[in-house]
């Protein structure tokens, strides 16, 4: 049996003054339903809950907090009916990163951030583990349903740690010195040149490609022989593509770029395959108030007039629609002018 002495000096092993606010040692003892058990030197084990163990739900706790390692804990709960003091991990590595996050805005770096979720007026973004906003009119694409997910490029605009506001930049990291990245790029730029790029914005009109420092534009006619109703069928934000420069503006800064040049042209292929005067199967592939376009050859299309369009309609008694296939007689071939003069052929009546 434990003398009065020997329960003394036991006691004395436990006197502390653990309150709430306080920031302590522990070791990972083990896990349970409601947490992570963490030795403090109390005289009871802490629990660390679930919600405090981690940064990021993603994670693994286990992987967070590993069993028999020393981390520093915020107590944020007094002791409980059972003696035993709430505490969190998750406070202690959010102050330590919003320090981090000061010193890296002080020194104007780059960082990483991960966009969990799209927002109005820009993006919510995840950097160690603190959730910032990036407004639109800083991001360099304004394509923002493609990103969530994406890991980019940061810069800090504002951080107030008081008030949990942090604002940070996409497009600042491009506009800084790009002046002098232009002049450096274009200086190397010729036209017929092959290079790599990355698709950055998409329009209507075309496709903007990042060509390691400069954007140029791949209009909506020079991304594929084929018809391309919008870039975004073809194209996505984040694409790696080769393309050719086809037109540089040194005064305006203007880069054109051309992916489709990069095929062979269908029309030199169709030279001595297509002939004046044969009948050929066409397929339709867009009807418009002035004709339809016919794709007489593999990415080779010809209009057919109105005029023939609906004298077809009436000998076969039939309405011509997208994805038809007809029988069209060849007028006119001239592949060096890209023209094809197309009429049909009558001679097979519904």
């Amino acid at each position: 049996m434990i003398s009065d002495e020997q329960y003394e000096e036991l006691l004395k092993k436990y006197q502390y003054s653990f309150k709430k606010g306080d920031l302590v040692k522990g070791t990972v003892e083990g896990y349970d339903s409601e947490g992570v058990i963490v030795d403090i030197g109390a005289k009871s084990s802490a629990i660390c809950p679930e919600r405090e163990s981690k940064l990021n739900k993603e994670d693994k706790t286990e992987d967070v907090l590993k069993l028999g390692e020393e981390y520093e804990f915020l107590i944020i709960k007094d002791e409980d009916e059972d003696g035993r003091l709430t505490v969190s991990y998750k406070k202690v590595a959010s102050a330590y990163n919003w320090k981090q996050l000061e010193e890296i805005k002080a020194q104007d770096k780059i960082i990483e951030g991960t966009v969990v979720q799209v927002v109005k007026g820009g993006i919510l973004v995840d950097v160690l583990g603190i959730r910032g906003f990036v407004p639109s009119s800083h991001l360099r694409s304004k394509e923002t349903d493609s990103i969530v997910g994406q890991t980019i490029e940061l810069k800090i605009l504002s951080i107030d740690v008081l008030q949990n506001n942090f604002i940070l930049s996409n497009r600042k990291i491009y506009s800084d010195g790009l002046e002098e990245v232009k002049k450096d790029v274009f200086s190397q730029l010729e036209v017929g040149q092959i290079v790599k790029g990355e698709v950055v914005r998409i329009a209507d009109f075309g496709a903007f490609i990042d060509i390691g420092g400069v954007d140029g534009l791949l209009p909506l006619s020079q991304i594929s022989w084929k018809w391309v109703d919008h870039p975004g069928d073809i194209l996505k934000i984040g694409e790696k593509i080769d393309v050719e420069i086809i037109g540089v503006d040194f005064d305006k800064q203007r880069v054109s770029l051309s992916l489709k040049n990069l095929e062979p042209d269908p029309w030199v292929e169709a030279k001595g395959k297509i002939q004046e005067g044969e009948i050929i199967k066409g397929k339709i592939t867009r009807i418009k108030h002035f004709g339809a376009f016919v794709e007489v050859y593999p990415c080779v299309e010809a209009l057919l007039p109105q005029a023939e369009v609906i004298q077809y309609q009436n000998e076969h008694n039939t309405i011509l629609d997208v994805g038809e296939v007809i029988d069209t007689v060849i007028l006119k071939f001239n592949p060096d002018d890209k023209r094809i003069s197309l009429s049909v052929d009558l001679s097979k009546k519904a």
